[in-house]
């Protein structure tokens, strides 16, 4: 949202603090995402804000502005975790995120964390067309540098995503995802799994830790830029369920997020007479466009 700007820190402490009485802030995690949090000059200020409430944070970060000098930095106000993006080599990398020093700096980013063993990290890679026939070369490469957790994620088709072909996977290339993530498992060097998003049926309890569930709004919740409530960042504003400047987070967390806590609405179109709903539950709420319908069925693509 290039049009919205960020957030002051006051106002975004300002909810953290309204929520501490109503929790244990050791047992919630605070995770900035984008954009790119390391743009905020005062992330470290933010962070040690965290830190001192008790409040383990962490950011999720395209690794561009990573220095070794920010890393210390951001160490020192008590960052707990980080995720680099990491989308293939150096030309599918670069051409996703639109940088030439992109890749490059990733990858630095990720050698700096190999030495850092107080720190929770780990690599995400979204798989595309364009980066599916080196995903074997990839995981040799993360290995050699060190990584010992990747999470790999598809996109849906959504925005930019929905146009570009290149973004979108095959069926066949899907369902291969899902074999390589079996693969690296079962050798045991690197622990890789899907992402969070989709009932993955027969490739359910193999390619992640634990079984599907789509958390948001049950155990995840998000504060947007413009400070929209949402259950998760990556669903559409058409479910935003308040807004910190009008609303009390906790009140809308609390008396507003039913739609995502009973998801029986869902039980329409494709997931009408579905006998796995119970399992899936119409599948990520992020998956769902502004009347409800759902663009995307992992389980369909892997039957298919």
């Amino acid at each position: 949202m290039p049009d919205i700007k960020d957030m002051p820190a006051a106002d975004f402490l300002r909810v953290v603090d309204s929520i501490t009485p109503h929790i244990n802030p050791n047992e919630v995690s605070i995770i900035m995402t984008g954009g790119e949090p390391l743009m905020r000059e005062d992330l470290e200020e933010v962070g040690l804000e965290l830190y001192r409430r008790g409040y383990p944070w962490g950011i999720v970060s395209n690794g561009l502005y990573l220095t070794g000098r920010r890393l210390e930095r951001l160490m020192a106000a008590g960052l707990h975790s980080i995720t680099i993006s990491l989308d293939g080599f150096e030309q599918e990398h670069n051409w996703l995120r639109g940088h030439p020093e992109s890749y490059g700096r990733a990858v630095e980013a990720i050698k700096m964390l190999v030495h850092e063993p107080e720190l929770v990290w780990d690599v995400v890679t979204c798989v595309n067309h364009r980066n599916y026939p080196y995903l074997d070369e990839l995981k040799t490469s993360l290995y050699h540098i060190g990584v010992r957790q990747w999470r790999l994620f598809t996109i849906f088709p959504m925005g930019r995503a929905a146009s570009h072909p290149e973004f979108q996977l095959s069926n066949d290339e899907f369902t291969g995802i899902m074999e390589f993530i079996k693969r690296i498992r079962k050798e045991g060097k690197m622990h890789a799994s899907y992402g969070c998003e989709g009932f993955l049926g027969r490739y359910e309890g193999e390619v992640r830790d634990g079984f599907f569930s789509c958390n948001a709004g049950i155990s995840v919740g998000s504060i947007l830029a413009d400070g929209a409530i949402s259950a998760c960042p990556s669903i559409r504003s058409d479910y935003h369920q308040g807004n910190i400047y009008r609303d009390d987070f906790m009140d809308v967390w609390e008396n507003r997020f039913q739609s995502f806590r009973n998801r029986e609405w869902m039980k329409k179109g494709l997931c009408a007479d579905c006998s796995l709903f119970r399992y899936c539950e119409g599948n990520g709420m992020h998956l769902r466009d502004n009347k409800g319908a759902l663009l995307f069925c992992h389980l369909d693509r892997l039957h298919s």
